[in-house]
């Protein structure tokens, strides 16, 4: 179906909560006010890795204003967002494992007491040897009691390892005419989102909790109170109010969120905790620093003959997302390039650091950049252009990769073509003058995973509509809107079945008592899933809609078109009722008028362990060009231009789209550029956690950037929809250091890539070294033997 047959979906318009937000009226967490309501705040640790030897908390206690203090004890189970990640606790007990684990709650009559409350209570630590580094949470741990966690991960301070291979990796690197090997390191960073973390949780006469926080999953939020708080889920209501930026930052359950709700129940008060903007860069679940070896080989016509990564993560102090984020950082190599042959081994440690999560794009940015300044400079190796390198390997559409990921539609090819047509890549290439350069990559990203996080057949998302005889029409979904247009998403699609305009689809969003599941807002999968499932339920309610209408005016369904708020003959026009009649028709002959909608994506290929971490129903493509200029003198990179191309299936809003392009090459330069983590290792804390210090672009630094959509109908999306909140970032950051090493000839390695670090390759450059800064080696680290996994023997 063509744009120019739908009269929403593919064009461009503003989101429905769009002027809300503009005016200021939209009420976020940290709006919300109850009446009675005391205001929560965590006492954090100063230490990096201790023992806690003694905890008093009487003075907090006695001070005016103070209604409660909370302890570890009260709240004794373990949580995580992972089932394999319950390693956490509200409140640290015996142990504290990085600077900033919430050790105390208190409830206060407000914030200034509360926090008078927190300084009154007396913690006696025993510090334990820190672990600020891969390289020394790999090294053996000498006594037990000094790993961070005793009783949780692989022995000494490793976390998790894996180790997988399909197909002959050996013969594979045998048959190359050409091997290539690199190490490249990827610094942490955080999500930095304009709304800090907010809770208000209350506990009404009725024992039943309610709890309002700023999250992208309200639904698993709603399993981890149950699970800690011993209360049937029955018995809470978890609401998240629209979110103000979280690209992962709000995926997991929280301390606070956990605490607010136990304080309420002590309190008999609502309770709100809000982060302040320090405690948000100790909460992180930012991007884990990374690093990264890759070995490929070459046939002599520049195909890939065999590829080899090894991934090493510094997860910081808990497993939150981790498991995830080691498979991810192997999983989607092949979802690119056509690899014959490949192993992928990786292993993630913990350290004495905030614990690392889910950052958009969620463990594949770092492997992104890694094989893209790889193939580039194979590709210089081998005396072939970027580009026609990339192209001779690209993946198929309708292809099964060698890890079993199913490929359905790819635009990739086109991403390419356009990109590098419209940047003029090949004629700039080598080309422009000296300080100038054009650097290129290519990536791809899922449309939402293709398991839930807890084992489950049910569907990952529902969506119910209700049609009332005054001709209303409400959508319910537990979808949350984190600023990515979700609710406009959800608005257009049962607006163009049921020939209404969004504006007039009223929306009931992320309420556990009202709404149906959904899973959260992670993996870019709303689209996917809710969209499904709302043009499910739209379909269905049109079909009951259509009905009567038939009966009446004698005509079959088929012949019916529901658009501009009336139902009419396709060949007749003037023959037809309004939409108001219509429903009216439908009320009277059936009563009430509901549907439900649910998605559930289909089953993934592979059966090894780990395969559930890739699949997907369908997976979005992207090319970039980025044209910078760069400073002999100073160091500084100066991007230009951003050409991206991506392969959005089909956009349901257009503006949408584009703005989440355009977010994500924001995103994208900041971590090319500045963005960094940074521990003062003495001590376990932030060197910067502030808005001030933590660099980030401002619209200073933000070029240009021309967007290309390329619409490559995906059968299993909505309206031939896929993926665009995260894929576009992947492709930023490499593009830029590829274009560093054509305006300068020097490689940068690692990221952030600063200016610091241009002079330094351009230093080695000047006196006849390669002009490369990067990590020289690996750390001494032993995998296991790798699991065999033989390739799927034919598409399905």
């Amino acid at each position: 179906m063509s744009t120019r047959e739908f009269s929403f979906v593919g064009k461009p318009g503003p989101k429905v909560d769009g002027l809300a937000k503009c005016m200021g009226l939209t009420k976020y967490a940290d709006d919300l006010s109850l009446p009675r309501m005391a205001y929560g705040k965590l006492l954090r640790s100063s230490e990096a890795h201790a023992r806690i030897v003694a905890l008093d908390t009487s003075a907090a206690e006695a001070l005016p204003g103070v209604y409660a203090v909370l302890t570890g004890e009260a709240l004794p189970t373990q949580f995580g967002i992972m089932p394999v990640s319950q390693d956490e606790l509200t409140l640290a007990t015996h142990k504290v494992r990085y600077v900033g684990d919430p050790v105390a709650a208190v409830a206060a009559i407000d914030e200034e007491t509360a926090e008078a409350a927190c300084e009154l209570i007396k913690v006696e630590y025993q510090p334990l040897p820190s672990v600020f580094s891969i390289a020394k949470a790999l090294a053996p741990v000498q006594h037990a009691q000094d790993r961070i966690h005793e009783d949780f991960g692989q022995g000494g301070n490793i976390h998790k390892v894996v180790a997988l291979e399909f197909g002959d990796t050996v013969a594979g690197f045998r048959q190359a005419d050409h091997i290539a090997e690199d190490l490249f390191f990827y610094e942490g960073n955080t999500h930095l989102p304009m709304e800090q973390h907010s809770v208000l949780a209350q506990y009404e006469a009725n024992g039943k909790l309610t709890v309002w926080s700023a999250t992208q999953t309200p639904h698993y939020l709603h399993r981890a109170l149950g699970v800690v708080l011993d209360i049937p889920m029955s018995r809470m209501r978890v609401i998240a109010p629209p979110v103000g930026g979280g690209f992962g930052g709000k995926d997991d359950p929280f301390s606070h969120e956990l605490a607010a709700a136990k304080l309420a129940m002590i309190t008999g008060r609502p309770v709100k905790i809000t982060l302040t903007r320090e405690e948000v860069f100790y909460a992180h679940r930012g991007r884990h620093p990374t690093l990264m070896w890759i070995k490929t080989g070459w046939k002599r016509d520049g195909t890939i003959a065999a590829m080899h990564c090894k991934s090493y993560l510094d997860g910081g102090a808990h497993g939150s997302y981790g498991p995830a984020s080691i498979y991810y950082t192997g999983a989607l190599q092949t979802s690119t390039y056509q690899v014959p042959a490949y192993k992928f081994e990786g292993v993630r440690v913990f350290t004495n650091k905030p614990p690392c999560g889910p950052k958009r794009g969620h463990g594949t940015p770092q492997a992104r950049y890694a094989v893209e300044i790889h193939l580039d400079k194979v590709a210089r190796q081998l005396g072939l252009n970027p580009a026609e390198l990339r192209r001779r390997n690209l993946i198929e559409p309708h292809s099964v990769t060698v890890n079993w990921l199913e490929i359905t539609t790819c635009g990739l090819r086109e991403c390419l073509e356009k990109v590098s047509k419209s940047s003029g890549f090949n004629e700039k290439h080598g080309r422009l003058p000296e300080g100038q350069g054009v650097g290129l990559a290519v990536g791809a990203y899922i449309c939402g995973a293709g398991l839930p996080i807890y084992w489950n057949a049910l569907p990952h998302s529902e969506v119910q509509l209700k049609v009332d005889r005054s001709g209303t029409v409400t959508a319910y979904s537990g979808a949350i809107d984190i600023g990515q247009g979700s609710d406009t998403v959800l608005a257009t699609i049962v607006a163009e079945v049921l020939g209404l305009r969004p504006g007039e689809i009223h929306l009931v969003t992320a309420d556990t008592d009202l709404t149906p599941i959904d899973l959260g807002s992670y993996a870019s999968r709303v689209t996917m899933m809710m969209g499904n499932a709302a043009l499910q339920a739209a379909r269905r309610m049109r079909d009951k809609l259509l009905a009567p209408v038939s009966r009446q005016l004698g005509l079959a369904a088929e012949q019916l078109v529901m658009k501009n708020g009336r139902v009419y003959d396709r060949d007749n026009p003037q023959q037809g009722v309004s939409f108001l009649e219509t429903v009216q028709l439908a009320e009277a002959e059936q009563g009430p008028l509901t549907s439900v909608g649910s998605y559930t994506p289909p089953p993934k290929l592979g059966d090894y362990k780990g395969s559930g971490v890739g699949p997907s129903p369908a997976y979005s493509y992207s090319a970039c060009v980025a044209q910078v200029h760069c400073d002999r003198e100073t160091g500084e990179v100066r991007v230009e231009k951003i050409w991206l191309a991506h392969d959005i299936g089909q956009a349901i809003n257009e503006t949408l789209v584009i703005g989440q392009v355009e977010g994500g090459v924001y995103m994208g330069l900041g971590e090319a550029l500045m963005e960094e983590y940074p521990f003062r290792t003495k001590l376990g804390t932030h060197k910067i956690p502030s808005m001030l210090d933590y660099k980030s672009p401002t619209a200073k630094d933000m070029p240009p950037v021309e967007t290309i959509l390329v619409k490559e109908y995906e059968e299993r999306g909505p309206f031939g929809a896929k993926e665009v909140g995260q894929g576009p970032l992947l492709v930023v950051m490499p593009a830029v250091a590829n274009a560093v090493y054509d305006a300068l000839g020097v490689r940068i390695d690692e990221l952030p890539l600063t200016a610091e670090k241009v002079l330094q390759a351009l230093e080695k450059q000047a006196k006849g070294g390669l002009g490369r800064v990067g990590p020289k080696e690996l750390p001494p680290f032993e995998f296991p033997a790798a699991i065999r996994v033989e390739p799927p023997e034919e598409s399905p």
